[in-house]
């Protein structure tokens, strides 16, 4: 199955929801704390109504589960989980790393999804068995086997302190050729399109992997969390091209468990 007339509805939503942060990014943003920290904007939660409200009337029988609180229970067993401003800290600093993401979950398994990035004029799109593109060019993981050799990315460092692999984190990053962030999502996507080699992310939340699952999935990458399951349900996650699995894998075996 292609999935093409909900790529096609999920990468139009994903524009409009994008006009409407810019808009109230122009008349400026206030960020309010959510209970786990993280920062929750006007602007996000007016991506998620819009969002949710076109899903609903393109795919009445679908569920939803947005970030902001949107949840809807699926009479189709599908599920449409959304993260209407992904990158909200930048998003309020009026940088262009954030996005709009929607995927499309089909009986527990991402089955589509797109990564809009409208400031770095990015979109990115994947369904099962039909690869994943960025503007239309078809990604590809790279095949860099040597960490000498290799990207790493590795976003939220400022939440890894209770995390066991925190410990050695910058002699394995002397392992690489290089280091880069960009935080988040486009790390995701240079992943897919061969650019950067590893991807960890140590703090996060469904809506925030599920389309770049697919995408990266799609593009040849190999997707864990730190105690090994392929899952965007793992609170963390790991993403990497195979010739490097092994090393990434290993590096992350037992350090699933924060510090006590």
């Amino acid at each position: 199955m292609s999935f093409e007339r909900e790529l096609e509805a999920a990468r139009r939503i994903a524009f409009q929801a994008a006009e409407l942060a810019l808009e109230h990014q122009r008349r400026g943003v206030t960020a309010e704390v959510k209970p786990d920290d993280s920062p929750v904007t006007s602007a996000d939660r007016a991506c998620e109504r819009l969002i949710a409200s076109a899903l609903e009337e393109n795919f009445p029988e679908d569920g939803l589960l947005g970030e902001e609180g949107a949840r809807k229970k699926s009479r189709s067993g599908r599920r449409w989980i959304i993260d209407p401003i992904d990158g909200t800290r930048d998003f309020v600093r009026g940088n262009p790393l954030w996005g709009v993401l929607i995927a499309l979950e089909d009986r527990g398994e991402v089955a589509a999804g797109v990564v809009h990035l409208p400031l770095l004029s990015q979109t990115c799109w994947a369904a099962r068995g039909c690869g994943a593109f960025r503007n239309g060019k078809r990604l590809c993981v790279s095949s860099v086997a040597d960490p000498s050799r290799a990207v790493l990315s590795v976003n939220a460092l400022t939440r890894i302190q209770d995390r066991r692999f925190s410990r050695n984190l910058i002699d394995f990053i002397g392992r690489f050729w290089s280091f880069r962030c960009l935080g988040g999502t486009p790390d995701a996507m240079m992943l897919a399109a061969g650019e950067n080699d590893v991807w960890v992310e140590p703090a996060v939340s469904p809506w925030d992997l599920a389309a770049p699952q697919v995408i990266l999935e799609e593009a040849g990458a190999k997707f864990f969390s730190f105690s090994g399951e392929r899952t965007i349900y793992g609170g963390n996650a790991v993403a990497c091209n195979p010739a490097l699995e092994p090393l990434l894998r290993q590096y992350f075996a037992g350090d699933s468990r924060e510090l006590g």
